[in-house]
């Protein structure tokens, strides 16, 4: 500009000056107009930058305050927050280190969630603080926290450069570092928040490991209704089995009493309540087992009714263990005392139920008495569950809800026969079905509920189907006083009760067509596809094995156990995998049988379809965790995962083989070749699937240290769901493993500190 002025010299006739005049004048005036916007840019970033140090900086401050305890809050409630706002943390810094490369003008937007986010975390820190117990573990969440403060502005400023420099490569290097570091501080102040709540950490874990009991319980149920649970080598007689449960079942009393207790006691002794109660659960299960296998299969019933009556002693354990937890350090008047007290009294109901079932399980003349007042019990605890809040256990839809009804009603009838006869084995046989009809039906019913477009649907869904569960308890209570006192004017009541359960279907299935609302479609699977399904399964179960047969154990400079173990884990991998196969070939002559028979409809709308549909779930079960056994053995072998995953893989082979053996059941000829070859083929699973885990905990009890789980990954919606499921399980059963390890290592913590 200034050369172009000096060349113009105020010469009114140098119009080619003039033109050059312009041109820089426009340039100038650009280049002004961009260095004042770079300049108020700068300006306002440097000005929220500040202020968002300065909220972490005060946030920091304010540890060191003390805060008042909120009345109605514990220990657990901060920590549920604190956990909460640690996370969110994480969450945001992981997000400012991918963005730092790939957006960097978002990186303010993300720096302000991740202030508002750390305060967050002091707040509810503080309200831990106010409630913890022991010195020593307040002042090192006081320290996590503030270090996780210093990290978080460094974090901060780093982003800023990365947004005043997009281009340096080393100052995203250096976000990148600082995001680590954060995420590194968030870990500590997990660790700390768990130091102080020992109790409740204890009763999370003792929840995890009642769910993973009450589901194998479920699953040895599924072999004892296929007729598969017969016992294996020598484990004497069920009187010999007896003392040990009834035992363990008094043991199960105090540890109720102990628990309620510890509500009102310190974390430590929540803490060993908890893992007192689940080491008696545990114990009480396995004898059981044992206890139901020396019946045999001739005596199913009896069988079913001593895992059942377990079962719910283990659930109603696993409430109370909860209800505990969510009482724990709050005062009496606190509603979560009367819901413990409560739980209290139902688990000591479940484990009165136990002990007389138990007393008299071999008695043939009262047992359809105790199934009615087992099922009668169990239908009132699933009412209570099914008018609570907690979210459903199934995904479900009005179709799903009008398939439910099926069993509903073929269960009452079974109920007015029984009703009619006074034969015990008939009372048992209805009391059983009607226990998982109505359990089926409630949890399906509030699924399907969840779907409706609006509230006076949804609430005339959840209606009906505790009508309908109201009233077949209803029924089932005339028949218990019937068996008790048989009379000719109580048997004239039974149609009435039985067209109140009529009624009660009927509702349910016209919400259910209210639910599906207008251009629902219902899709059609005619037993063609069952049949494909099993083929594909098959084929899907061999190439698995075909692959697996590939594999060799790693060789080590060493010559020791490791190696056999390796080779033992590849065989019995083998044998599974193999004889998953036979069942599924087993499963699919089977279904061809009874086409031929005409047991079976080809119409795509029949009721058979129903059957056909639980026949593909479990065959599709079966290949999906039959391929993921093999994976996890490759992944065991190869050093890349720990026996936990191979038990944890194992386990889920045995659970989808029986619910195959189930589904194929319900129709079958006991009698036919091809039934006794599904029998035979069920067995050799479970029998090398237990082989399998004896030998993986074996080695697993001598394991050092853990390894992170390699996630392989497969295609598919039902293995996809699966894999994440049992991925979930093996991360329990890893976290539950390091935890012992740092328990043995405090003990000697302190005992040599004791010693000095």
């Amino acid at each position: 500009m200034v050369y172009a002025s000096k060349e113009a010299a105020g010469n009114p006739k140098s119009t080619t000056s003039h033109a050059k005049v312009e041109q820089s004048s426009e340039l100038l005036s650009e280049a002004v107009a961009d260095l004042t916007e770079l300049l108020e840019k700068a300006g306002g970033d440097a000005g929220l930058i500040s202020a968002m140090v300065d909220e972490i900086v005060k946030a920091q401050g304010r540890l060191r305050q003390v805060m008042e305890r909120e009345p109605d809050k514990n220990f657990s409630d901060y920590q549920t927050r604190t956990f909460q706002s640690a996370k969110t943390v994480a969450k945001h810094v992981q997000e400012m280190a991918l963005q730092g490369v790939n957006a960097p003008e978002t990186l303010s937007a993300i720096s302000r969630s991740l202030t508002t986010a750390y305060s967050q975390l002091v707040d509810s820190a503080r309200g831990a603080l106010a409630t913890i117990e022991g010195e020593e573990v307040a002042k090192r969440l006081q320290q996590t926290a503030h270090s996780l403060g210093d990290a978080c502005v460094n974090v901060v400023y780093t982003s800023a450069d990365v947004q005043m420099n997009p281009g340096d490569q080393a100052v995203k290097r250096e976000l990148g570092d600082h995001a680590k570091s954060v995420t590194e501080k968030v870990s500590y102040v997990v660790a700390a928040i768990q130091a102080g709540a020992v109790g409740t950490q204890a009763c999370n874990e003792a929840i995890a490991t009642i769910q993973s009991i009450v589901g194998d319980l479920e699953t040895t149920a599924m072999f004892c209704t296929a007729g598969a649970l017969n016992p294996e080598g020598k484990v004497g007689s069920f009187p010999e089995h007896r003392v040990n449960i009834l035992e363990t079942a008094k043991q199960l009393v105090e540890d109720t009493k102990r628990l309620v207790s510890s509500a009102a006691g310190s974390q430590e002794q929540l803490a060993e309540a908890a893992q007192k109660a689940v080491k008696t659960i545990t114990n009480e299960a396995d004898y059981v087992k044992l206890g139901a296998a020396s019946l045999t299969s001739e005596d199913m019933e009896a069988q079913l009714l001593l895992l059942t009556a377990v079962k719910d002693v283990a659930a109603s354990l696993g409430n109370l263990i909860g209800s505990t937890r969510q009482a724990s350090g709050k005062s009496v008047q606190d509603p979560s005392m009367e819901r413990l007290k409560a739980s209290a009294k139902g688990m000591v109901a479940k484990v009165s139920t136990m002990l007389k079932t138990v007393k008299n399980v071999e008695d043939e003349a009262g047992r359809g008495v105790r199934s009615l007042e087992n099922t009668i019990d169990s239908i009132e605890a699933d009412l209570i569950e099914y008018a609570s809040d907690r979210p459903a256990k199934v995904e479900a839809g009005p179709e799903d809800l009008i398939r439910s009804t099926k069993g509903i009603t073929l269960a009452s009838a079974k109920a007015v026969a029984a009703g009619n006869s006074g034969k015990q084995v008939d009372v048992s046989a209805c009391a059983n079905l009607g226990r998982k009809a109505v359990s089926e039906l409630l949890d399906t019913c509030k699924a399907a509920a969840l779907g409706a477009d609006n509230e006076a649907d949804r609430t005339r869904a959840m209606s009906a189907g505790r009508d309908c569960a109201t009233a077949f308890k209803s029924l089932l209570e005339l028949i218990h006083q019937i068996i008790l006192k048989p009379s000719a004017d109580k048997k004239a009541k039974l149609p009435a009760f039985s067209k109140e359960v009529a009624n009660g279907v009927g509702e349910v299935v016209q919400a259910a067509e209210v639910l599906k609302g207008e251009g629902w479609v219902d899709t059609k699977d005619p037993n063609i596809i069952a049949e494909t399904e099993l083929l594909q399964a098959a084929a899907s179960i061999e190439a698995a094995a075909k692959k697996l047969s590939e594999l060799r154990p790693r060789r080590t400079a060493a010559a020791d156990e490791s190696l056999n173990f390796e080779e033992q884990i590849l065989e019995a991998a083998k044998n599974i995998a193999s004889a998953t196969s036979a069942l599924v070939r087993s499963a699919t002559a089977a279904q061809r049988e009874l086409v031929a028979q005409g047991k079976l409809s080809s119409a795509p709308r029949s009721e058979d379809s129903q059957w056909s549909e639980g026949l593909v779930s479990a065959a599709k079960l079966v290949a999906a965790a039959t391929s993921n056994l093999c994976e996890s053995a490759n992944l065991v072998v190869m050093g890349q995962a720990k026996e936990d995953k191979l038990i944890t893989a194992a386990k889920a082979v045995a659970s989808s083989t029986a619910q195959l053996l189930i589904s194929c059941q319900v129709k079958a000829d006991a009698r036919s070749e091809n039934n006794r070859r599904l029998q035979m083929a069920g067995a050799a699973v479970k029998k090398a699937t237990e082989t399998l885990v004896k030998a993986a905990q074996q080695a697993s009890a001598n394991a050092i240290e853990d390894e992170p789980f390699m996630k392989p990954k497969v295609k598919g919606k039902v293995m996809e769901g699966f894999r994440k499921e049992l991925e979930m399980q093996e991360e329990i059963a890893k976290k539950m493993r390091e935890l012992e390890r740092a328990k043995e290592h405090l003990t000697k913590i302190r005992r040599e500190r004791a010693g000095h």
